[in-house]
Parts: C-alpha cells; structure tokens; sequence
C-alpha cells in the first residue's frame, strides 16, 4: 500500500480533520475516500440505479409542434 504526504495549513487541516469525525473516519480513510472517487471511471451505484426507473411520459416532437402558433410577422432591419 502506499503512502502520501501532504502539506496543508492550519485552516484546511482543521476543516479535514473536522470531516473526518463528522464521518466517523480516520483522516488517512476519509483523504483515501476523496481521492478513489476522484479518480473512479465508473459511475456511483445509485446513479446507476436510476436508469430506466423514470417513467417515459414526454411528448413527441410532433405532439408539441402541433399546439404552436404560426410565428409573428419579423420586422425587416
């Protein structure tokens, strides 16, 4: 496995440090997290699971052209 240093300031070091309890994580884990999302190629599973799960209830092109009005005469410039 391998290991990583970073230099951080205080105030970012806090803000992680911070996020990582929130998370109930050691920051090693929390950074590690960040960063396998960062670089993941494929989509998350719940994004995933959305697919097909919407109901196909948009109206054709045609349906929607048949309701429009003819334009407006144009001024010529």
């Amino acid at each position: 496995m391998g290991q990583v240093t970073i230099y951080l300031d205080n105030e970012i070091e806090n803000k992680m440090k911070h996020a990582a309890r929130a998370n109930h994580v050691s920051v090693s884990k929390w950074v590690a997290d960040i960063i396998r999302k960062k670089v993941s190629t494929e989509w998350p599973q719940d994004i995933v699971d959305l697919a097909g799960s919407w109901k196909n209830d948009f109206p054709e092109l045609a349906e929607i052209r048949s309701t429009e009005d003819e334009d407006a005469e144009r001024e010529v410039l």
